[in-house]
C-alpha cells in the first residue's frame, strides 16, 4: 500500500544496508517520499558480512543503555509488522573468561540466567566438554541481515518508497547552508531532509561539506560452513569462539582481524577456527570454509553512534554506527520520529554528531 502523499517530506537515504533500509521503511510507513540510493546492491556491504548477534548487554558502562534495551523489543515489533522478517530467538550461552564478573554486573543481572552441568547440556548437547558454568540469555538472537535488509527494503517499496541501486552519490546540493538535493550520474534527487546510512562511507559523504565526521572502518572475519542442522542449538560464545547455526544447517563464526600478514588471511584462521569448532563440539566431521572473508565495520573514534542533525548544514540526518545490525530496528523508528514528527529523543543525546564540531 502507498501511503505517501504530495505533501510527504522527501527524504533521500544514502545506504542500503540494513540501517539504510530500516529508516527508509519507518519512514515511509510515516507517510515520506523516500528514496532509497545505494552505490552497490542491497545489502552488499558490511551487512552481508554481519554476525547478527542480537545481542543488547554490556559488562561496562554503556552511554547507549537505553538504546540497546529497546532493541529486542523493536524487533519484537518488526516481526509483527513484516512476518517475512526471519529471526532466530534461540538466546546465547556464555562461559569462559570474564563470566563470573559478567554475571554480578549490574548490566547482565536481569537479563542473564546462570546455568550448570546438566543445564548446559541441554541446552547445547553437542559440547564435548561442558564448562562448569555459564551465562545464559534467553532473550537474545540472531538472523539472517542480508534477508532482513530485503525484507525491509520490500516493505518500504510497499509504502511508496523508490529504490536506486547502481547510484552512486557524486554531490550534494545547497542552498544557504541547506541541503536541497542529492546529486547522481542519473540526475538530482530533490531532497527535504538526507539521511547519511553508508556505513564507512559516510566520513567521504561529510567531508563533501568540509566536515568529515570521524567514523572509521573497523575489520572483522565473518565465515561460513556446512554443516548438518542441530550442532549448535544458541549461540555460543567463550574465549575460543563465536558461533551459531541457521535453520539450514549453515555454522556462522566472527573472529578478530589481526593483520593483512599470510597467516593471518581469512582463509588461514577459517581453518583454525574450524579445528576449534571441531573440538568443542560432537558430530561436525571435518569442516570446510565456505566463506571467509573480511567485513568493515563503521566505527565512530569514540566508540559511540553518530546519529542526529549535522550542525553544520541544514537537513543532513546521520546514522553511523556499530552494532548496525543490533540498533537498526530501534533507530530506525526513533529516527524516522525525529525527521517526520520533529519529536527528539532523549535516548539518542548521547550520540548527536555535535559533539564532533567545536562550539562557536
Amino acid at each position: 500500500m502507498n501511503r505517501n502523499n504530495a505533501t510527504g517530506k522527501r527524504v533521500v537515504v544514502i545506504g542500503a544496508g540494513i540501517v539504510g533500509a530500516s529508516l527508509a521503511y519507518h519512514l515511509a510507513s510515516k507517510g515520506a517520499n523516500v528514496t532509497l540510493v545505494e552505490a552497490q546492491d542491497i545489502a552488499s556491504g558490511v551487512t552481508a558480512t554481519s554476525f547478527a548477534w542480537l545481542n543488547t548487554s554490556r559488562a561496562t558502562p554503556d552511554p547507549i543503555a537505553l538504546l540497546r534495551g529497546a532493541a529486542i523489543s523493536d524487533y519484537h515489533r518488526l516481526e509483527k509488522e513484516l512476518p517475512e522478517l526471519k529471526i532466530q530467538w534461540t538466546g546465547s550461552l556464555c562461559y569462559g573468561a570474564g563470566t563470573d564478573e559478567a554475571l554480578h554486573s549490574s548490566s547482565h543481572a536481569s537479563t542473564a540466567t546462570q546455568v550448570t552441568g546438566s543445564q548446559i547440556l541441554e541446552l547445547e548437547p553437542q559440547l564435548k566438554n561442558p564448562p562448569a558454568q555459564a551465562l545464559f540469555k534467553a532473550e537474545e538472537g540472531a538472523l539472517d541481515a542480508v534477508q532482513a535488509t530485503h525484507a525491509l527494503v520490500a516493505a518500504a517499496r510497499d509504502r511508496g518508497a523508490k529504490v536506486l541501486t547502481q547510484t552512486r552519490v557524486v554531490a550534494f546540493r545547497t542552498v544557504s547552508d541547506q541541503v536541497t538535493g542529492v546529486e547522481t550520474p542519473m540526475g538530482t534527487l530533490d531532497a527535504d531532509v538526507v539521511v547519511l546510512a553508508a556505513g564507512t562511507g559516510i566520513k567521504a559523504l561529510t567531508g563533501m561539506w568540509g566536515t568529515p565526521l570521524p567514523v572509521e572502518a573497523s575489520p572483522s572475519i565473518f565465515i561460513r560452513y556446512a554443516a548438518q542442522p542441530g550442532a549448535v542449538r544458541t549461540l555460543i560464545s567463550n574465549a575460543d569462539m563465536e558461533v551459531r547455526q541457521t535453520a539450514d544447517g549453515t555454522l556462522l563464526a566472527a573472529e578478530d582481524y589481526r593483520d593483512d600478514a599470510a597467516q593471518n588471511h581469512p582463509s588461514v584462521i577459517a581453518l583454525q577456527t574450524a579445528r576449534v569448532i571441531e573440538k568443542q563440539l560432537s558430530g561436525l566431521g571435518s569442516l570446510a570454509p565456505q566463506v571467509a572473508c573480511v567485513g568493515l565495520r563503521p566505527v565512530p573514534v569514540d566508540g559511540i553512534p553518530i546519529i542526529g542533525y549535522l550542525p553544520s548544514v541544514g537537513g543532513v540526518y546521520v546514522c553511523a554506527m556499530h552494532p548496525g545490525v543490533v540498533l537498526a530496528a530501534v533507530v530506525g523508528r526513533l529516527a524516522s520520529e525525529e525527521i517526520i514528527d520533529g519529536r527528539p529523543c532523549t535516548a539518542l543525546d548521547p550520540c548527536r554528531p555535535g559533539r564532533f564540531f567545536h562550539t562557536q
